[in-house]
């Protein structure tokens, strides 16, 4: 019985690569170090790979920054902007990344949004018309041949490749081309880079796309694209990888094409056990079946993955979806105990489990006896989901239960509640505010590091964030910011700093997950029932509003967030976490509301992140108790109070009334780099929430010119009307520096303030 897995984390254990780019990125690295310590990485990574018995060794899965920009760039699709810059390979793909200003020139980044239902963010390719497509493999072939260095022989190669349906499907045509017409010319460069692998080895084309609703021309775009494909493979063994669902749409098409494997997905799969059952599974195919879930970070269930398994001729174990999702290893954390940690297993580990199921699978295939290690791997296994885990709140079990339908409806009515707001804060038109956090200083970050060795005390810790704070309410009435915020220094992150504020939550040490690029999250992690346990925000927020008459924000995180944002349980429904958090969060509005906070936001910026991928789920499986999750947090605030939300890098428009359903009275969304394109959604559906689509990208580095913010608020008024539309950033200003940060408000404020005096 054979093992493999779709793809590794490649940050580094220790987040070795986004330091190295980060680095390279100030100056203060050199390229040839910078592309060492990639080599490094990837060096540890087939080590482990061989340590724990692959039987096939994923190469490819590597990227500097993401690998939907690593397949354009491989296919030379390059828009010409960031040619003309005459940058070298690396930083053109940089700048494409995260954009570019300096002598050379100013460029914005390319678009980046979620990948499908994870919290990875990916970048959108560009097609430019005139774009010449041919095969730039230089740097695939190089990681292939350090592969085969380090010992690794052709036939136990799998070489990993963006599938060019997906790669299609989600890139932004720019002019008269389409998928359709540029087709055959992918297709050809995808038989090119065939031509020029090893032979015997496995060349695996993702395609998360076939486990969408497909269309007819999705299901003939995939059918011409493999056909002229699979022609080029001789010698080379081609597998058609899906994960994140199952491909019910296209079972039928897929098993008939000459692939030599499938891969599909037997944990967020629904419909996967019963097509291959209903269907049966080709002979002369291998079947790499997704058993270990890629996603989460708690042990398999042995009994429950082998059960599942379908008979079939030629077999391969492998995870359900690549393993950037889960941190490194369980290895680097020493503070929680064996007791806990015996529970979860990231990527390491789950390298080590794929092994014990290939064997207990292998010996009873062949009707032979368990060997000790197999059985002694199951009763292990059995015994850890045999035993109670935690033991319940019973008190929020009740609240969860006593839940009625009056509990999640505000009053009065937003129309009624949109003018006592009006008459309340007396805001000018198109006011100004930022999304919450303000630039995270490696002087902030020491104060917190200190603090957490014991280094410092409490009340030194509490008055170095109180001076920042004063420092930014400073900053914001400088600038003429109409809505302030406290800039957030004290919060590591928007999770785990309302989690390590809650009963039910672990976190780990090391426990890092790439987002995007060099942006690295340590998802904390669900472990029982939620409560809150004390005030959260209350001080700082008070504190803060006592230095300014303008509104002061109150920042919160919304429960669905919260629950997208950790590894959830797998023990109870996503659901009942979520009214779980909601409560607890709700107890935080109230209370900001009773200390004379006026103005709360309730982020939900991952509330389209788990959508399920299938339109006919979204309801059933997801909305019809996510967004009154978030209603039921704001439901008891008074008419005055004004609740925000925000969302970012999500394609919002199909689910814009539900959005509008949540009932905030002010809604901020990332715009700026998706090219406003959520303003004619807005229109569409005729939004009633006051909204402020983000006017500059927080994400580059680049700094926005008055004219250029000016440009895109008068673009957003041939949509919004003007009472209802505020101005502000994309997302919070967290990962900027200050030199950046100070010059993009000015230029905001100002460009609101220029186009307010043409409207009054």
């Amino acid at each position: 019985m054979k093992t493999t897995i779709i793809a590794y984390p490649r940050i580094g254990a220790h987040r070795e690569l986004k330091r190295a780019e980060e680095a390279y990125f100030k100056g203060t690295l050199t390229q040839n170090d910078l592309l060492k310590t990639a080599s490094e990485l990837r060096k540890t990574n087939l080590k482990t790979f061989t340590e724990h018995r692959l039987s096939l060794i994923p190469v490819g899965d590597f990227s500097f920054y993401d690998g939907m920009l690593d397949t354009a760039c491989m296919l030379g699709i390059v828009p010409e902007r960031y040619r003309k810059l005459g940058l070298s390979e690396l930083d053109t793909y940089f700048a494409m990344a995260h954009g570019w200003q300096n002598e050379a020139g100013d460029v914005t980044a390319l678009a980046m949004k979620k990948w499908f239902n994870t919290n990875y963010h990916y970048i959108v390719p560009e097609f430019d018309d005139g774009t010449a497509i041919s095969l730039h493999a230089d740097r695939l072939l190089a990681e292939i041949e350090e592969a085969k260095q380090a010992g690794i022989e052709n036939e136990r190669i799998k070489v990993s490749v963006t599938g060019p349906l997906t790669f299609l499907r989600l890139t932004h045509f720019t002019g008269n081309e389409t998928a359709d017409t540029v087709s055959t010319a992918v297709a050809s460069a995808c038989a090119d880079l065939i031509s020029r692998l090893p032979e015997g080895c496995w060349v695996e084309f993702d395609e998360p796309w076939l486990v969408r609703d497909l269309t007819e021309d999705d299901i003939r775009l995939f059918r011409k694209l493999y056909t002229q494909i699979l022609d080029a493979k001789s010698g080379r063994r081609i597998l058609l990888q899906t994960y994140f669902g199952d491909i019910r749409d296209c079972y039928k098409e897929a098993t008939a094409l000459p692939f030599d494997g499938i891969g599909l997905d037997f944990v967020e799969g629904r419909e996967t056990t019963r097509l291959v059952r209903t269907y049966g599974f080709p002979d002369d195919k291998v079947l790499f079946a997704g058993i270990v879930n890629g996603k989460n970070i708690w042990k398999c269930n042995y009994d429950k993955a082998l059960a599942v398994l379908p008979k079939a001729a030629k077999l391969v174990l492998t995870t359900s979806c690549s393993l950037l999702h889960v941190p490194y290893t369980t290895a680097n954390e020493t503070r929680l105990p064996a007791d806990v940690l015996k529970h979860f297993a990231f990527a390491e580990q789950k390298l080590g489990e794929l092994q014990d199921l290939a064997e207990i699978a292998d010996e009873r295939a062949k009707g032979a006896e368990l060997s000790d290690h197999a059985v002694a791997a199951l009763d292990e296994n059995r015994a850890l989901f045999a035993g109670t885990r935690v033991t319940g709140n019973e008190q929020v079990r009740k609240a969860v239960a006593g839940l009625t339908p009056d509990s999640f409806v505000r009053k009065p009515a937003f129309a009624e509640r949109e003018k006592i707001q009006h008459k309340e804060f007396q805001l000018p038109l198109l006011p100004t505010t930022t999304i919450g956090s303000f630039p995270q200083t490696r002087e902030v970050r020491s104060n917190r590091l200190k603090f957490r060795r014991g280094e410092i005390t409490r009340e030194q810790y509490d008055a170095f964030n109180r001076e920042k704070i004063r420092e930014c309410v400073e900053l914001q009435e400088k600038l003429g910011i109409d809505v302030l915020v406290h800039g957030e220094f004290e919060r590591n992150d928007m999770v785990e700093y309302f989690g390590d504020h809650l009963d039910g939550f672990l976190f780990t040490e090391n426990g890092w997950v790439q987002s995007y690029g060099t942006r690295c999250v340590k998802p904390p992690i669900i472990w029982g029932d939620v409560s809150r346990r004390e005030p959260i925000t209350v001080e700082t927020s008070v504190y803060a509003q006592s230095l300014t008459k303008k509104p002061m924000k109150g920042m919160l995180t919304g429960p669905v967030t919260i629950l997208n944002w950790s590894f959830p349980r797998e023990d109870i429904p996503k659901k009942e976490s979520t009214l779980q958090i909601a409560l607890a969060i709700r107890e935080e509005v109230l209370d900001l509301e009773k200390h004379g906070i006026r103005v709360i936001q309730i982020d939900e910026a991952a509330l389209r992140e788990k959508l399920p991928l299938r339109k006919s789920d979204w309801h059933s499986d997801y909305l019809d108790w996510a967004i009154p999750a978030f209603r039921l947090v704001h439901s008891g605030v008074k008419p005055e109070t004004q609740i925000h939300t925000h969302m970012c890098y999500s394609e919002f428009g199909d689910i814009i009334r539900d959005i509008d359903d949540m009932d905030a009275d002010v809604i901020t969304f990332e715009a700026s780099r998706s090219n406003l394109e959520i303003l004619g959604d807005l229109a569409r559906a005729g939004f009633r929430t006051e909204v402020g689509p983000g006017v500059y990208d927080i994400h580059s580095p680049r700094v926005p010119s008055e004219e250029e913010i000016e440009s895109a608020i008068r673009k957003m008024l041939r949509y919004i009307p003007k009472e209802k539309l505020w101005v502000n950033p994309d997302c919070g200003l967290k990962t900027r520096g200050e030199t950046e940060t100070v010059p993009s408000l000015t230029h905001m404020v100002e460009a609101a303030k220029a186009v307010r005096k043409t409207l009054e």
